[in-house]
């Protein structure tokens, strides 16, 4: 029996996927923050619940360690968890929350779980069209030197080190990785931030966005078909391979700088 390990499944897109998952035979990893929403949604789909904090690394290494004693082997990792960090804040580890929750973390998950990937594993990445208003520059990765502005921008460069880290992610390993962009999603995301409680206020909930389930359906898509019809690294907006991404993306040694930079910073000596 194949195995999913999905992460920010206590709701949205990830609890989404993983009922679908599930339905279709897989054994199912729910990662969540929130124990109890953790374990409705893995009764409710007949997966296991594993509870983790992407603020603080070290739930990360417990949360990979967990998993590898509870499978050995991964088909699938979904590295959904994420999200928009409306105010400026630093992680447990010092870092600064927007970029650990959507990155720093992910990356630090998937490297350590390299030894547990079945042969043609995927690892399928939740990134976003968001990505086209931040820009990767690897001088100020915590957004140290920039300003905030409700950490929209902050945001959208953790998406472009999504893409950057599929693709690279999938030059230096034997794994198949995709980003993708699943579509504005009604679900709680970015709910802090004053420009969505704006935008709410003066659109209906049905107007805002599709529901979970069909932002859901690209990574199920990704996860299960038997050959993705794109390039190994391929970003998809959709189903539509080659979404749109800031040129920061493309930049020379972008993809070699970011890996190596990440590894420093989560403490990885000897990252893939």
């Amino acid at each position: 029996m194949s195995v999913a390990v999905i992460t920010g499944a206590s709701s949205g897109i990830g609890a989404s996927a993983a009922g679908r998952l599930a339905e279709a035979g897989w054994q199912v990893a729910v990662v969540g923050r929130n124990p109890q929403r953790t374990r409705e949604v893995a009764e409710t789909v007949g997966g296991t619940p594993f509870v983790a904090d992407y603020d603080r690394l070290d739930d990360v290494r417990e949360l990979a360690a967990s998993l590898a004693e509870r499978y050995g082997r991964i088909d699938v990792l979904a590295n959904n968890a994420g999200g928009l960090v409306h105010e400026r804040g630093d992680s447990a580890d010092g870092f600064e929350r927007t970029i650990q929750h959507n990155h720093l973390a992910p990356f630090l998950l998937t490297n350590l779980l390299l030894p547990f990937f079945a042969p043609g594993a995927r690892v399928i990445a939740t990134a976003s069209v968001a990505n086209t208003f931040g820009n990767l520059r690897l001088d100020d990765l915590e957004f140290r030197k920039r300003p905030w502005l409700g950490g929209w921008r902050a945001y959208g460069t953790s998406k472009i080190a999504t893409i950057v880290f599929t693709r690279e992610l999938a030059k230096r390993t034997a794994l198949e990785a995709y980003a993708y962009h699943p579509g504005y999603v009604a679900t709680s995301f970015g709910a802090e931030s004053r420009l969505v409680k704006f935008a709410n206020l003066f659109s209906p909930a049905s107007t805002m966005g599709i529901s979970a389930e069909r932002g859901a359906a690209p990574l199920v898509r990704l996860a299960t078909t038997e050959r993705v019809d794109a390039p190994n690294g391929t970003y998809f907006d959709g189903f539509t391979p080659n979404g749109r991404v800031h040129r920061s993306a493309n930049a020379p040694g972008a993809g070699e700088t970011l890996w190596a930079q990440s590894a420093r910073m989560v403490g990885l000596a000897h990252p893939a």
